[in-house]
């Protein structure tokens, strides 16, 4: 019986979060101030009084979802997870939870990631889409189909649990695998409000800037295994830590594959740190036998 820890990624945010946080815990309150320090501008302000539309930024929301999962994982008694685990953006939530990055430095990558992301969306019109109810293996043809074609890009993105995955691409590649995806049985196939396309290679100039960032951050032996997205498996070598980091922004997030591998390695025991729990509903879709509850 192992407990893991799980942290959320892009979209789980909303006006208000983390106020509770800055509010009872003077540890928390300190984290806070010392990030919006690090930021330059007042990011705990947008988070507790901005808007949804402030909020959706995403030189914010990164930031933003960061600070309250590290922050909820720090409030906890019991910090010493036997696994870690980070959607997306929440793998770098889940390599401070796991001491292989500190927070000051954490922070500071996730700030560079989001505006790298920001640049490559406006250079390449790009977005995503959600596919439901259609066999995995289906939808990857599909995709391998358009882009072979068509020469749009079009890939599988996020693998969130069985009969829900996302893919990424350009605009018109993603209108033309909708209709087949469709076509090809899914319940729906839903082009997503988002400002580019995560996880494929349109991201490749931003996974540049982030990987010289990265390579220039030093980071520690990992008191525990953490699940990275683009491997699927536990990783405590601090370079391949590095190396699955710069990957996965243009690598899919094989999320039910991770939760698949830590449930072998021995997790029953789930807790999601952060806004939201959305991660929880995805771990009981994937194996509904797991205990899971969250902080936020």
């Amino acid at each position: 019986m192992k407990q893991a820890y799980i942290f959320p990624g892009q979209g789980s945010q909303f006006s208000g979060m983390g106020k509770n946080l800055y509010d009872s815990n003077t540890e928390s309150k300190e984290l806070f101030e010392q990030a919006n320090d690090i930021l330059g501008f007042r990011i705990s302000d947008i988070m507790f009084t901005g808007s949804d539309e402030d909020l959706k930024q995403t030189n914010v929301t990164q930031p933003a979802i960061f600070l309250h999962s590290v922050i909820a994982f720090k409030t906890l008694p019991d910090t010493k997870p036997d696994m870690v685990a980070g959607h997306s953006l929440g793998e770098f939530s889940a390599l401070v939870a796991n001491s292989s990055l500190s927070f000051e430095n954490a922070l500071m990558l996730v700030s560079i990631r989001a505006q790298a992301m920001q640049r490559a969306c406006e250079m390449n019109p790009s977005t995503m889409a959600a596919v439901l109810a259609l066999a995995q293996n289906r939808v990857e043809e599909i995709c391998e189909e358009v882009m072979r074609e068509t020469g749009e890009v079009v890939v599988p993105a996020n693998y969130n649990c069985p009969g829900q995955l996302v893919i990424s691409g350009s605009v018109k590649g993603i209108e033309i695998a909708c209709e087949r995806m469709k076509a090809a049985g899914a319940k729906r196939a839903l082009i997503l409000p988002v400002g580019g396309a995560f996880h494929s290679p349109l991201m490749l100039p931003a996974k540049e800037e982030l990987a010289a960032a990265i390579d220039a951050t030093h980071f520690n032996e990992p008191s525990c295994p953490v699940y990275q997205n683009v491997v699927a498996k536990a990783v405590t070598d601090p370079a391949a830590i590095k190396r699955n980091l710069i990957d996965q922004l243009t690598g899919a997030v094989r999320w039910t594959q991770c939760v698949e591998a830590m449930i072998t390695d021995g997790a029953t025991h789930f807790t999601e740190a952060g806004p939201g729990k959305v991660l929880q509903g995805l771990v009981m879709k994937i194996n509904k036998d797991m205990v899971t509850d969250g902080v936020n």
